[in-house]
Order: structure tokens, then C-alpha cells, then sequence
């Protein structure tokens, strides 16, 4: 029981209940997880991908009170980013931030993706991971064209086997996420997809510090509407989300 209402401390109340309401058990969290919501409200966050995606939101949530590790094939573009927005903010490699991460935000390319499942792959196994990479044929190539005809989530959670993958962040461009905290008075919708309740809590709760209101679509499956061109894409009302997605289904 005190479990539980850790959890609801670092995850929000609303969206802990509305995971719980799933049928999964709370136990389940990985033990680092399960510690440092007991310890501490503040996550460690490590970020693979420091693009214009995973600095936005990174950014966003090292001034929400998080440790954010970001790694990406340029160290030096890494540290100035951590050095630029101070707090808890700091860089490492790849491998590092896999390590660090008690959260990983998976923000890379979608080419690139087999090659992390490879070399971080016993780092992500048991980790919530936040998936916002999309496979895009024209950038990707052969490995888009397979996930699109797979299912982005299903793809994704074949090439981090083991992870516990939210799709999140895929449908609404970086320069609009960088500004959602700013417009309170609106209420826009961030649809999501997973399997695993408590890495929905934790997800919807990084979604909400971002400034969306998170809305489940269903299961990782349904990640593959997570996308530019889909009808999901743009920003839209929770209502909205809920009643394309059900047109989806």
C-alpha cells in the first residue's frame, strides 16, 4: 500500500488510477524505478537522441526539476546543451545516458534504431522507454517501410526487446511542444500507446509537465496512427483523440 501512494506522488494521481484501472499490478516496476519514486519526485531521465525532439523536451523537463542526461552522436553539441540550461542538466554517451536513465526518452532516427537496440540493449530491458521516433521512408529507408507495415510501437518494441515502450511525442512537431506549457488556457491532447500500465503512468505524467493533457489510444499496437500523415497527427482535443482513435480501432 505505501508503494501505491508513492507512485501516486511521482506519477500523478489521476493517471495512476486511470493505469490502475488496466489490471496491472504496481510490483512490476523495475526496482530502480520502484526506489526512487519511494526516495525522491523528481525522475532521471536519460535522453538517446539530442535533436530538436529530445532537447525540447529534455530542456523541458530539466526546468521541471528532473536529471536529464542527453547523449547523441556529438558529445560536444551534449555538453553545451547541459551547460545552456544548468540545473540538473548533463551529457554522456549513448551507453551512459541507458545507464543513468531510470526514464529513457528514445529520440533518434528510426534507421538508427536496430543499431541501439544492439548496443544498448541490456541497458533498456526493464526500462520505461518514451518512444518518439518515427519511421520515415524518405529519411529511413528499408527499416521505416518494415515498421510502418509492422506497427511503429510493435517495431520498436522488437528492437528493444524487453523495454516497457510508451509511444508518445510522435504526432505534433517540436517547435508546438516547446510551446505548450505556455498556453494553459488550452486543452490539447497528446495521444499515447502502451501495454504496461505503470510505464503509462510515468509517461503521462512526463506528457502533462510538457503541458498536453495525456490521452491512452490503446495498446502498443495502436502506435502505429503515432505519426506524421495519420489522422492522429496535429494537435487536437482529448475528445477529439478519443473519438478519432475509436474510428481506428
Amino acid at each position: 500500500m505505501a508503494m501505491k501512494t508513492n507512485l501516486e506522488k511521482r506519477t500523478g494521481r489521476r493517471e495512476f488510477l486511470q493505469a490502475g484501472a488496466a489490471g496491472l499490478a504496481l510490483g512490476v516496476l523495475p526496482q530502480g524505478l520502484r526506489t526512487a519514486i519511494a526516495a525522491d519526485p523528481s525522475l532521471k531521465i536519460g535522453v538517446i537522441g539530442s535533436g530538436r525532439i529530445g532537447s525540447t523536451l529534455g530542456g523541458i523537463w530539466v526546468k521541471a526539476g528532473h536529471e536529464v542526461m542527453f547523449s547523441s552522436l556529438d558529445i560536444e553539441h551534449d555538453k553545451a546543451l547541459a551547460a545552456r540550461l544548468g540545473g540538473k542538466a548533463r551529457a554522456g554517451t549513448s551507453r551512459e545516458a541507458a545507464a543513468f536513465g531510470e526514464v529513457l526518452l528514445m529520440a533518434v532516427p528510426y534507421a538508427a534504431l536496430p543499431q541501439v537496440g544492439k548496443d544498448l540493449g541490456e541497458l533498456v530491458k526493464g526500462k520505461v522507454v518514451v518512444d518518439a521516433s518515427n519511421p520515415i521512408v524518405a529519411r529511413d529507408g528499408e527499416v521505416a517501410t518494415w515498421a510502418r507495415e509492422k506497427g511503429a510501437g510493435v517495431a520498436s518494441a522488437e528492437l528493444l526487446p524487453g523495454a516497457r515502450i510508451v509511444r508518445a511525442f510522435n504526432a505534433i512537431g517540436f517547435s508546438r511542444m516547446a510551446e505548450a506549457a505556455q498556453r494553459p488556457g488550452e486543452r490539447i491532447g497528446m495521444p499515447m500507446a502502451g501495454d504496461d500500465v505503470a510505464a503509462i503512468a510515468v509517461a503521462s505524467r512526463l506528457v502533462r509537465e510538457v503541458g498536453y493533457e495525456p490521452v491512452l489510444i490503446g495498446p502498443l499496437a495502436m502506435g502505429k496512427y503515432l505519426m506524421p500523415g495519420t489522422p492522429l497527427a496535429g494537435e487536437n482535443t482529448p475528445d477529439k483523440i478519443r473519438q478519432v482513435a475509436a474510428s481506428l480501432k
